[in-house]
């Protein structure tokens, strides 16, 4: 996920230098819909961490001054490359240059990453719900190909909520690779299950998110029980008000926020509330 503010007008943004500190050279990039996109690039050596965290990425501006941005790392943490998937913001003072990019071109991707999004924020369950909308899939592609996650919940659900069915495409390519991922297949096939969700385009499965927990529609769909702080964890990745409309619901379930320090029943992103 992506934290990009619009603005009236963009400022100009030019390529990074490939000698300049903390310069990345792009690997990939696919475009999934007119608003969305992918890209892949190399790994810093000194960037460790954990699955679900973010680090500023951007490009500089004429005066060499870099504009950053906080986004989610999308792949594992064992990956040799880093992934971040992205919304295209018209006029944005980052994203409308940033969707630009090809391969072999260089961003800025500075090696300190953060973010309570992480495995270790919560304490332990027996079910771990992933409640994603947009691009707040992001964290979660990383959490759902690292093994970890699969040794600590007997169950995983992964639910992603978009406008229509194409904006869908990322998290079910994901979700459908993750079978033969040589360290977390297995576990996968067995554990882990998937709700997409429209709320505009018609589709077997519409509705936003907070009304299908708050109706009990949501857990009646993989019959289980009303979700409870005695079982249940849960991540919560999106716009704001869905983080805090989601948060709202869990609060009443009986689950409590967590955090590094405190280790909770459910999380948030809070840098992409704020």
């Amino acid at each position: 996920m992506s934290m990009n503010t619009p603005l009236a007008t963009a400022p100009e943004l030019v390529a990074a230098s490939p000698s300049a500190p903390d310069a990345q050279t792009v690997v990939s990039v696919r475009h999934w819909t007119d608003r969305l996109f992918s890209f892949r690039v190399t790994r810093p050596q000194s960037l460790r961490f954990r699955s679900g965290e973010f680090v500023m990425i951007g490009l500089p501006k004429p005066d060499g001054r870099p504009l950053l941005r906080a986004y989610s790392i999308a792949s594992p943490a064992w990956d040799d490359e880093l992934e971040f998937y992205s919304i295209k913001v018209e006029d944005g003072p980052l994203t409308s240059r940033l969707r630009r990019i090809e391969p072999g071109d260089h961003v800025i991707v500075r090696p300190k990453p953060t973010g309570t999004l992480v495995l270790d924020a919560l304490l332990p369950g027996e079910r771990l719900w992933l409640f994603s909308t947009g691009t707040g899939v992001a964290p979660f592609a990383s959490i759902l190909r690292d093994p970890d996650t699969y040794e600590r919940y007997n169950e995983v659900i992964l639910t992603h909520t978009c406008r229509d069915a194409a904006e869908l495409e990322y998290g079910k390519q994901l979700l459908a690779a993750l079978p033969a991922d040589p360290l977390v297949g297995e576990d996968a096939a067995a554990k882990l299950r998937y709700l997409p969700t429209t709320t505009r385009e018609p589709t077997e499965a519409i509705g936003r998110i907070t009304d299908w927990i708050a109706s009990g529609r949501l857990t009646d769909r993989f019959g289980l029980p009303p979700l409870s702080p005695e079982r249940d964890r849960a991540m919560i990745c999106g716009s704001m008000g869905l983080n805090t409309d989601v948060a709202a619901l869990l609060e009443a379930a009986g689950l409590q926020s967590g955090a590094n320090n405190k280790p909770g029943h459910y999380v948030l992103e809070k840098a992409f509330v704020s």
